[in-house]
């Protein structure tokens, strides 16, 4: 109970902020929260927060084990609802918002198989690559595809991502071909505007560091399959997820470049908005994903 007490606190801390917060929806006094806190990180051995009268961050260590301790408790939340809720059926409206080119191809054929399931549950499905405010706009799930920001939201790894750089073999012929990802520079880069997710740009391994490039170049689209459309039509070069690409590399449509500077995977997840007690629909919906997207065959739409 201690340990889990820990968990807890620690997680309560990262995402409120502050100790005092985190007390009051406790229902503790600040110094308790702080004396688990320090023993967390005594039994751990690492540092997991720096914290000043101020502020709280989170350190590198901290930031891990802070995804890791939200599964682990929606994990330990969705078995005791489970057994709690019984042969109680899924019901109400289930609110899920994806990325447009990720929700058309791997979200919604998805949807009326759910339903299929659960005939009392109505479901909106928001396509777009803007960041949505999840909680602030009333969605109950977010799929997102690569890393985010966002830890007042609890994380569920539904699979991996990786994305690489791509352009035809026209374009490569006319242009030449980067060697470095600093060479990008030189080239014609297609790119999401700035109003959608790609924050941090581009992300390459140079040596044992990761590197993130914001290129440039003639045309940017909010829209990433526009994007794809416009790299086969030789426009450009594209940095694209595998599960968008991987057809047209098998047919020498398209070809990457840059390979030995890929970044290590991100990853898939579904993502919600801290609750003590998540709806049925919405559990039974994140496990669905996740029973699907871990079969290979499912990305190769068998």
């Amino acid at each position: 109970m201690d340990k889990f007490k820990q968990l807890e606190s620690f997680v309560s801390v990262a995402t409120r902020g502050s100790l005092a917060a985190a007390a009051r929806a406790e229902g503790v006094a600040p110094a308790i929260v702080g004396r688990r806190l320090d023993a967390l990180e005594e039994r751990l051995g690492v540092k997991l927060m720096v914290r000043t009268t101020r502020r709280i961050a989170l350190t590198h260590e901290g930031s891990a084990f802070l995804e890791d301790c939200q599964r682990l408790l929606a994990d330990l939340s969705n078995a005791e609802a489970s057994v709690s809720a019984g042969g109680v059926k899924a019901s109400g409206h289930l609110r899920v918002t994806a990325p447009a080119g990720f929700g058309r191809r791997h979200v919604a054929p998805l949807v009326p198989r759910f339903r299929a399931l659960h005939e009392d549950v109505t479901i909106s499905l928001n396509l777009s690559d803007r960041v949505v405010d999840v909680a602030g706009e009333g969605y109950d799930c977010a799929v997102r595809v690569g890393d985010f920001p966002d830890s007042s939201l609890v994380s569920v790894r539904l699979a991996d991502n990786r994305r690489l750089c791509v352009a035809t073999p026209d374009y490569l012929k006319r242009r030449g071909t980067p060697n470095h990802p600093n060479d990008l520079a030189k080239h014609d880069c297609l790119t999401l505007s700035s109003e959608a997710s790609q924050t941090r740009g581009w992300a390459f391994r140079v040596g044992d560091e990761i590197l993130h490039i914001r290129p440039s170049g003639p045309l940017d689209c909010s829209d990433g399959q526009v994007l794809h459309n416009w790299c086969l039509q030789g426009l450009g070069i594209a940095w694209r997820s595998t599960w968008e690409v991987e057809g047209e590399i098998a047919e020498d449509r398209l070809v990457e470049v840059l390979a030995e500077f890929s970044a290590p995977p991100n990853g898939i997840y579904a993502v919600f908005p801290q609750r003590k007690h998540l709806p049925l629909r919405v559990r039974l919906w994140i496990d669905f994903l996740k029973h699907h997207y871990a079969q290979a065959r499912f990305w190769k739409g068998v």
